[in-house]
């Protein structure tokens, strides 16, 4: 019998990710910390892809900074020669630290217990594990008390088998309390005053927060750690004209339907048409990372270059919308911009964070895998 070949149908939700904007993002950043920068590509690139973002910023930053060995591993995969470390910022744990040494990935450690280990290990290997002496400064989850990181220095610098490549400390509340960051930034300056550094050895604070409202504040930093701003979005109010968000998240409509007064919508039935309306069922849900705390707050998509709220609760594959006022100009298959632009209107993810009760960092690092990633160049 014949086969038949079918193409594969478009996606139903997808993101498109524009990887100009991320190279301008990456330049303003470098551009306002006077200092090469660590991108931040934690969690797959904030939701973004990992390798794609990796493989795009590997010859404009200084260095990147993930969460565990296994994205780390993931960029040395997608880059064989790359030429800038890569730091694990969150601790490790027992079974990474043979695999982070092997591959001569960098190491965040906050006690002196932490460098015997990882000195232990590099010594069967006779080599150096790359490690940064992190301080608390107010962040609590990890580091070494101002108190006790000179020692904690000292036992990287007096191991044979270790090398302090970097010292660093974290903001918890850049975008919230200036007094308190501004005291951070003065603690760690003093901290690092009488100790007697490498020369190769990194300085390194400020998230995206830090490095747009308090650079000035931190001559001593040699390298700046953006996340959320590489990929165009401010932590601050007063520069997001700045920067250029580089994901827009768009979905079909699946289904257009003529509903009568007294109808009711999606689970719980929370929603009662007071009135006769055309409404458009979407192909996106919570299953795709679309909050499921949007119900009932007042969001909305784009369709035609006009916001078309949504009626009811977000369930796991569909969202239904008004598109009343468009008349009769939707159909099925008809884009639908869940963030982005289109026509004179734009959703930001910052707008769907706050409707939603979360944060930016959230609903990009929620965005889940079904939803294709697409690379404009």
């Amino acid at each position: 019998m014949p086969s038949h070949q079918t193409q594969t149908p478009p996606p139903r939700c997808w993101v498109e990710i524009n990887l100009p904007a991320l190279a301008r993002n990456a330049a303003f950043c470098r551009a306002e910390s006077k200092c090469p920068v660590m991108a931040i590509v934690k969690a797959d690139a904030y939701g973004h892809g990992l390798k794609e973002i990796a493989r795009e910023l590997a010859h404009q930053v200084g260095a990147f900074g993930v969460a565990n060995v296994r994205e780390a591993l993931r960029i040395r995969e997608a880059i064989p020669d790359l030429t800038v470390p890569i730091l694990i910022l969150s601790p490790a744990t027992p079974e990474e630290i043979p695999a982070i040494v092997a591959a001569g990935i960098c190491a965040s450690v906050s006690t002196p217990q932490e460098v015997e280990t990882f000195g232990a290990e590099a010594a069967k290997l006779n080599r150096k594990a790359s490690l940064h002496a992190a301080a608390d400064t107010g962040m609590g989850r990890m580091g070494s008390a101002p108190e006790t990181y000179a020692t904690l220095v000292d036992s990287i610098k007096n191991h044979e088998n270790c090398h302090l490549a970097g010292a660093h400390t974290h903001f918890p509340s850049a975008d919230e309390e200036v007094d308190f960051t501004r005291q951070q930034i003065t603690t760690f300056a003093e901290l690092l005053e009488p100790l007697d550094l490498p020369e190769d050895c990194i300085v390194h604070m400020a998230n995206s927060a830090g490095l747009l409202d308090f650079q000035e504040l931190m001559p001593f930093v040699t390298m700046t750690r953006p996340g959320l701003a590489l990929y165009g979005i401010s932590p601050l109010e007063g520069h997001a004209d700045e920067l250029q968000p580089i994901l827009e998240w768009k979905t079909r409509v699946a289904l257009v339907r003529e509903v009568p007064a007294g109808t009711t919508i999606s689970y719980g039935r929370t929603f009662v048409a007071d009135r006769p309306m055309r409404v458009a069922t979407l192909g996106i849900g919570y299953g795709d990372g679309y909050p499921r705390h949007l119900s009932g707050k007042d969001a909305s998509v784009l369709i035609g270059g006009k916001r078309c709220p949504i009626l009811g609760r977000v369930t796991m594959d569909q969202i239904v919308v008004d598109i009343s006022h468009l008349n009769d100009l939707v159909k099925s298959g008809d884009e639908a911009v869940v963030a982005g632009s289109q026509g004179d209107e734009t959703i930001t993810i910052a707008e769907i964070a706050k409707k939603a009760g979360t944060i930016p960092w959230a609903v990009l690092t929620g965005i889940t895998s079904r939803v294709e990633r697409t690379y404009l160049s």
